[in-house]
Parts: C-alpha cells; structure tokens; sequence
C-alpha cells in the first residue's frame, strides 16, 4: 500500500448521490474548492446505480413490454411482446444509466467540481483517507465535510442471501431470468413497488408482511384502494406473517414462517428496511457516531452533524429518505456550511411511490386531520369518470382532497393511480401557497385531462359544506374578471 498526498479543499463531500451532487455543485457556486469522493465506479450513487432510477426505468420498461396500459381496452391477456425475458428490461436499463452517469459527470465538469474514486475513512476531524481499487491510499484535508453516503439494503441474520434466489432490492438488478413465483418480505415502498412491478409481468408474487396493514403514513383510504387493486391482479398479501428464515436450496427459495409452515418459491426479495451506510467512515475519528441502522443526527435545520464543520445530508440522516428531499438536503447544508444565506423549503413536500398504479400524497392525511381536531371536508373524484380517464382505458385510482370546512383551504392532496407523482405538484403549490377549495372551482382546467379530477373533487367537497354568503372582496373581484373578459 502506497500513501499520496492531496492538497486541501474547502469542502469535501462523501458520496455522489441526490445530496452528494447537489451539495458539491452549490458550494462550487459559492465560489469554494470542492471534492466528491464516490466508493462506486461511477458517479450516481445508490439513486443512479440500485436506487431510485434503476427501479423507475424498470417500472416503465416492464409497462411498456408488457402492454399493461393498454389492457383496459383489450384485456388483461394483451401484451406488446409476448416473451418478455431477464435480457430486455437489463438492456434498457443499462441505457438510462449510462445517460445518468453522463448527464452528472458533465454538471461536475461544468462547476469545476472535482472527483476521486475510492472509500473514505475519516482519520481525524480534518482529514480522510481514500483508498482507491489498487490499493493507494490518498489523504485528503478540508475546512468543511458533507456526509452523504445513502444506505444500503438491511441484510438480517435469518435471511440467507445467495445472490441468486434469494435476494436484497440491490441484487434484484441482476436478475438472469424472470422468476414465476416471487415473495416479497415486507410491504416497505420499495416491497411494494417491486410487488407491483413483477405482478405486471403476471408473476404470482406473494407479499409477506409482519405488520397489519402496509405504508402507514399514507392516507388509509388511498392504501385501501391499493391493497384492493394488487388482490383483485391476483397479488396475494399475508399481513401479520412473521418470517422466521429463508433460504435458497437446489430448486427453490424456501421461505419458513414463525408459525412453521414452509413456503416455496422461485426468488425471495428481502425489502424490509435500509441502514446507513457509515460503519466504514471511521466515525469515531471526527467525533461523530451513527445509531443502530446507521444514521446520522443533524440539527434538522441546517443539517450540521456533532461536529460543527461537519454536515450531513441524504437517506444516511433518515426519514423522509427521497431523492428530492436529499437534494434540498445537500444544497442546503452547502450553504450553512459557508455561512451563506439559504431559504429552506416550503413545510410540505410530496412523497410518490412508483408502484403499479402510483401512489403520490401532500400534506395532512385524514387521519392527520381527525388527530388534530381540525373541522375538515373530503371530495373525491374517480379517474374513470373523467372522460381522460375513459379515454385511456383507466379503470382504477381516484384523488382525494381535504379542505379545512372553517377556512376551505387545502390540507392535503392523495392520489392513487396513473400519473399520480406528476399530478400530484397542482396540490403541492396549492397547499404550500395556502390555497383554498375556491381555486379549484372556480380555475379552469384543460379537457379531457386527469387533472380535472381536482376540480371534480373539490366540487365534491364544496357539495358537503355549509354554504356561505359571498363577501364583497369576492363579489369585486369576479366583477373585475368579468370586465377584464369583456375587454
């Protein structure tokens, strides 16, 4: 092993993914000599390798080979290609990866960021070591240090990964053929949306899960729907089903369950939970440690870690673990790292899980609302009677809306169904900019368009409150309108 030295930058971060990238290109734009250091081959990371692009590409690859939007109008035998195999969604998948890596190289380049490959290990508060793939070690000094690292799949003593039939969400990537029997373990947002995935390619998939019910901090209603959905596609769900072991043998993947029946499969996909990926950062050096999964606590604020000139941001400080957060994580913590002024984002933000159909919500939940003791009014609108929704053969999904009944402005927005994580910015700007059921109502929207359900949905709101007068600000101003109309 050999040692070079580097000189110092101004900021180092650790890790290229969501936080990683978006944190080196704001401080590169303060003006401050920046180093990523990314353990991968290339940039991305887990986001761009095993994460979130990976599993979306696969997603629409797998609706698109498999006709599954189409299936509405000519039924569920239909499929675009018949023979779907391992080698058709891993071609397109390297191709969208490909264009990532490139897309992100090039930022970097553009901002004068630079990168190293190799792990890092802190050795003490000032200064890490790299070690690169042939064994050199680089040590590398900073004024400041980002921690973005992510996380990676959590890997229990009971479950006997191989890599091959029984597998974490990471190694499900390298599939080599589409299995006919899968079970998932845990109804996670990653358990669900691989559960999904692989029911659009007809597998029989079989979810297990310990608890009572699946993504708890959706709206119940919305989750319902879901559950309905994935049975009624055949998906089988075991709710309160505790395993006690897994395992691969010549044939198949065994799974036993705490009550001791045995349950065989083609593959197994653990997806039950991620820990932070800090055991090899050498924590203990700059005066940090992480808790039993992993992660990092930070003043939720700024983002600065135990140590003052060390931040962290990303899926390694926890909840809520999305890509769009870290971004706004990174840049954020950039910022207070240099003493620059940096607006945070507005209090509510939306969560899309890229399942078959999509799932994305805003804000309160209703039983966020009812916990709160806020008076409040629901309207719903179905996405088969729009005419958009006719149009495209959608027979599932609906958006629900929930006003405050005193002040009717919006407090949350859910979706289930096709397009949701696109949909669902119209609620997001109407909630943050304090926004009532009025807009709605009263806004005109494009037609035929999915959209439309939000003013269907309000409408179905505003059909259950109390009726008030219209005041004189509001009499004025849709006179106002109407000369403005007229010319």
């Amino acid at each position: 092993m050999t040692e070079t030295h580097v000189s110092a930058f101004d900021l180092v971060v650790i890790g290229s993914g969501p936080a990683g990238r978006r944190a080196a290109v704001q401080a590169a734009k303060l003006g401050k000599t920046v180093l990523v250091v990314e353990r991968g081959g290339r940039v991305g990371g887990v986001s761009v390798h095993t994460g979130t692009i990976p599993s979306k590409t696969l997603r629409e690859t797998v609706l698109n080979l498999s006709g599954w939007r189409e299936r509405g109008f000519y039924g569920s035998a239909y499929r675009v290609k018949h023979d779907i195999v391992a080698a058709d969604l891993i071609r397109r998948l390297r191709i969208t990866l490909d264009h990532e890596v490139d897309v992100l190289e090039h930022q970097f380049a553009r901002n004068g960021v630079e990168t190293i490959r190799g792990a890092a290990r802190f050795v003490d508060p000032r200064h890490v070591e790299v070690t690169h793939e042939n064994g050199e070690v680089s040590r590398i000094g900073a004024e400041r240090f980002i921690i973005a690292v992510g996380t990676r799949p959590y890997r229990p003593a009971h479950i006997d990964f191989d890599g091959v039939r029984v597998v974490d969400s990471d190694e499900i990537l390298e599939l080599a053929a589409i299995p006919r029997q899968l079970a998932v373990i845990g109804a996670s947002v990653i358990g669900v949306e691989y559960a999904s995935i692989f029911s659009a390619l007809d597998v029989k998939v079989t979810v297990l899960e310990p608890g009572d019910g699946l993504l708890p901090f959706v709206d119940r209603e919305l989750a319902d729907e879901f559950v309905h959905d994935l049975r009624d596609r055949g998906v089988s769900i075991r709710f309160g089903c505790k395993v006690a072991r897994a395992w691969a043998d010549e044939r198949h993947a065994v799974v036993e369950t705490a009550d001791g029946r045995r349950l065989a499969f083609d593959m197994v996909l653990f997806a039950a939970g991620r820990v932070g990926a800090t055991d090899t950062l050498g924590l203990d050096a700059c005066g940090l440690e992480a808790d039993s999964r992993g992660r990092i606590a930070v003043d939720p604020s700024t983002f600065r870690t135990a140590a003052p000139h060390i931040h962290a941001a990303g899926d390694v400080i926890g909840f809520p673990s999305l890509a769009s957060t870290s971004m706004e994580q990174g840049r954020i913590a950039a910022c207070h790292a240099f003493d620059a002024p940096a607006q945070a984002p507005p209090e509510f933000f939306p969560y899309g899980i890229y399942s078959v159909p999509e799932i994305s919500t805003v804000g309160m939940t209703e039983e966020e609302a009812r916990k709160r003791g806020i008076p409040y009014e629901c309207g719903v609108a179905r996405f088969r009677e729009t005419s958009r929704g006719h149009i495209m053969g959608i027979a599932s999904g609906f958006m629900k809306l929930i006003f405050s009944a005193e002040t009717r402005r919006l407090l949350g927005a859910h979706i289930v169904g096709e397009g949701a994580t696109e949909l669902i910015h119209i609620g997001q700007a109407v909630v943050n900019l304090e926004g009532t059921l009025d807009y709605f109502v009263e806004n005109t929207f494009n037609y035929p368009t999915l959209a439309e359900a939000y003013k269907i949905a309000a409408l179905d709101a505003w059909n259950r409150m109390p009726k008030a007068q219209p005041s004189v600000e509001r009499i004025a101003a849709a006179l106002a309108r109407g000369r403005r109309a007229a010319g």
